[in-house]
């Protein structure tokens, strides 16, 4: 039988060679590479969709007003998973937040198939070692879909723990703290609190109608 020369098959087979939890530079360029050629149609989802279109693919949810649509749930797509690694989609209408949260121990791909969405990270910044802090939870601007490839899957072991977190501006808590801040300036930085998993996450399992995955 001939295996399907999908580009989501290409991803997959690509990663299944090269991706592990501290790929090389390389591995990770050429990753990238191969995810910025994928569209919405490549996994299932539609071409494009506008403001007043479905945000959530091919789901069943159209003829909602933009009320009803802004209160649905991040759509979960599980596209293929293993020990190793996950690949999945998230669909997200506009008004939804994903809260910032850690990956521990992981590397993460990220490809915004359609849409536009904000994405607020940190670096850890250590006192004896002051370190860039990466800045702008995510959420849309519009709505979006996002593939993941994550190494290894998001889910918790002995030794591994997932947070949550809320962050603070950095002069909340900066008395006696402000000589640490030796580049950058303060609205750089921020004082991150863990949390536990938000009440009002509200992420709902759907089903993938891409291309299947060939093992």
């Amino acid at each position: 039988m001939t295996k399907n020369n999908s580009k989501v098959q290409a991803l997959y087979d690509h990663c299944n060679n090269t991706l592990t939890p501290s790929p090389s530079p390389q591995a990770s360029q050429s990753i990238c590479s191969l995810l910025d050629t994928l569209g919405p149609a490549d996994v299932g989802l539609k071409e494009e969709l506008s403001d007043n279109d479905l945000e959530h693919g091919n789901f069943g949810l159209n003829q909602l007003d933009r009320a009803e649509r802004q209160a649905q749930p991040i759509t979960y797509l599980d596209v293929y998973k293993c020990d190793s690694s996950t690949m999945c989609i998230f669909c997200l209408p506009t008004a939804a937040v994903i809260p910032l949260h850690d990956h521990p121990g992981m590397t993460v791909f990220s490809k915004v198939l359609y849409g536009s969405i904000h994405v607020k990270a940190y670096d850890w910044v250590e006192p004896a070692q002051i370190q860039e802090t990466k800045g702008p939870s995510s959420f849309p601007v519009t709505p979006c879909a996002v593939l993941d490839i994550l190494s290894p899957p998001y889910k918790e072991e002995p030794g591994r723990k997932f947070s949550y977190y809320r962050d603070y501006p950095y002069s909340t808590f900066s008395a006696g703290n402000r000589a640490f801040i030796r580049n950058g300036k303060e609205e750089d930085y921020a004082w991150l609190a863990a949390i536990e998993t938000p009440d009002d996450l509200n992420i709902c399992d759907g089903k993938y109608a891409g291309p299947a995955i060939e093992l």
